[in-house]
């Protein structure tokens, strides 16, 4: 099979016309020629660091839209499924990617739960970490979210990432704000990529202790703007990826929307594509990347690498997607969950004054990141949810049991009318709720315990939801249908007065410990910078 375009050359940096000569699978010849062509051909797109679960699609309907973006491997981390069933959801995941040609290459989940503050519905111990990193399919330890556990020695913590340094994988990190000292002991222990980059200069301060930056642009923490000049100053040490993408921003583009924006943007074509192919590639040990005789056939044509539209997707030299069209079926996936617990009461979200002095999560859109304030209140009274001020409600339930929820109060997300819940909440996925009244509260997480995972937003007698029955946090229906209808649940939201771009996304990072500052998980109020509880009342 011969493939005929402007072949992008990234090892000898040039473009030319040429044959893609394929054969069984592999890349046979790369033929120059003279002729004109008004395509171009280049390896197929890496995304070096994603949560499939968090575009709510099982791996192979995620795989059916990502082929039509190019996107021919993800490093993918499983934690979120991990979270809720154990090793059990580790291998769904491996097993569900196996009925489509996209390749995935899975990491080890390195912190189930992610902190002992919050309830998961499994944990992964060192045990279980070898018998993943025994599996061809792990390339990798996932990111450990516990530095802290590093910083500070922790056993357990150490003895997965010795398990990966031992076999030969590469471990990843997460590590916000981390600096100085600390770093220098967190990247020590063999920890070699981050995520979590700010700002430039706390990722130059990585790479100078010998770190890769991955570089992300998501559905709610959005670095790409920040970091980018790093594709220019180090062109061998970043990867580009997604880590949460939401089902309507994958129907949207995928890495192929990075790439054009660098290349319209004037940053060098053959670096910019280094970091979604032969970077990621070459740190996780990955047999794709590059287009040169013996390699696998994976690769892509397109319009300009300056507007990324993808005309054909090959994976292992067999055409997947050809102008608008996907080429494979997927058949469905068979649903496992993890979900035991029963409805709650309106007198459980109760909050009474203690003190005239109430911690607040401040939330910002587009952040992970949350801020701590401060707001005044009357000893005794019962506090309310306030949508004039934007002093909205927070309420997360255990849904692997029955316990008692727990409330805080949070600013940042504008709702003037409503509530809505969700059973995707980072890391462990209970159930999350943001509202202005409590009635609506206790619906919205009602209609979760009562679909056994979804999405959903009630205003009075207006109940809208989306059911996700795998785990409580993924769908193998098609993503245009996901995407429909969490885009139509979303434009509730914000009809309501929610002024979150992305509400449902946002809301699930209000539980996630382990991202500064203030944040609410099933056992209590948790401030990262103590890592311990902190009580709602000053």
């Amino acid at each position: 099979m011969k493939i005929k375009g402007n072949f992008i050359d990234i090892g000898l940096r040039s473009i030319y016309p040429a044959s893609l000569v394929v054969n069984a699978g592999r890349v046979e010849s790369v033929v120059k020629d003279t002729e004109h062509y008004d395509s171009f051909i280049m390896p197929g797109l890496i995304d070096s660091h994603i949560h499939i679960e968090s575009s709510m699609c099982s791996p192979g309907a995620f795989a059916v839209a990502a082929v039509s973006r190019g996107t021919t491997s993800v490093v993918s981390d499983p934690h979120e499924i991990a979270n809720v069933l154990g090793v059990e959801g580790v291998e769904f995941m491996i097993e569900d990617s196996r009925k489509v040609p996209l390749k995935f290459f899975f990491g080890a989940p390195s912190c189930v739960p992610a902190t002992s503050f919050e309830t998961s519905g499994a944990s992964i111990g060192t045990d279980d970490i070898k018998y993943l990193m025994a599996k061809p399919e792990i390339k990798f330890l996932s990111e450990v979210m516990n530095f802290p556990g590093v910083v500070n020695g922790s056993n357990e913590v150490m003895d997965k990432i010795k398990i990966a340094n031992k076999v030969g994988k590469p471990v990843d990190g997460h590590a916000p704000g981390l600096k100085g000292v600390s770093l220098n002991k967190y990247i020590s222990a063999g920890i070699s990529t981050d995520h979590e980059c700010g700002t430039i200069e706390e990722a130059e301060e990585k790479i100078a202790m010998g770190m890769k930056i991955q570089i992300r642009e998501g559905s709610a923490a959005r670095n790409f703007d920040s970091l980018k000049e790093l594709v220019k100053r180090y062109p061998e040490k970043v990867m580009l990826c997604s880590d949460d993408l939401h089902p309507e921003m994958l129907l949207r583009g995928h890495i192929n929307l990075l790439v054009a924006r660098l290349v319209s943007e004037g940053f060098d074509v053959f670096d910019t594509l280094k970091s979604c192919t032969v970077n990621p590639a070459s740190h996780y040990g990955l047999n794709t990347g590059l287009l040169k005789p013996g390699m696998p056939a994976d690769f892509i044509v397109v319009d300009d690498p300056a507007k990324m539209n993808v005309l054909e997707t090959y994976i292992d030299g067999k055409k997947v997607f050809d102008r608008g069209e996907v080429l494979f079926d997927y058949s469905g996936a068979s649903p496992v969950n993890n979900f035991n617990c029963s409805k709650v009461g309106r007198d459980e979200i109760e909050i009474i004054a203690s003190s005239d002095q109430m911690r607040v999560i401040r939330a910002f859109d587009g952040q992970l990141y949350t801020a701590e304030e401060i707001a005044s209140v009357v000893v005794g009274s019962e506090i309310k949810p306030d949508n004039q001020n934007d002093l909205l409600k927070l309420v997360v339930k255990d849904r692997y049991r029955d316990a008692p929820p727990t409330t805080a109060f949070i600013k940042g997300f504008g709702l003037k009318s409503g509530a809505f819940a969700s059973s995707i909440a980072h890391d462990s996925h209970n159930i999350i709720s943001i509202g202005t009244d409590d009635d609506d509260i206790v619906n919205a997480i009602n209609e979760i315990v009562d679909l056994k995972g979804g999405l959903s937003f009630v205003r009075g007698e207006e109940r809208i939801s989306l059911q996700l029955p795998i785990g409580g946090i993924m769908s193998d229906r098609p993503v245009v249908d996901i995407a429909g209808r969490y885009e139509y649940i979303s434009e509730r939201i914000r009809a309501n007065g929610g002024r979150m771009e992305a509400p449902f996304m946002s809301l699930s990072f209000m539980s996630l410990l382990v991202i500064p500052e203030l944040k609410l998980s099933d056992k209590g109020l948790f401030r990262l910078s103590s890592f311990d509880y902190v009580p709602l009342f000053i």
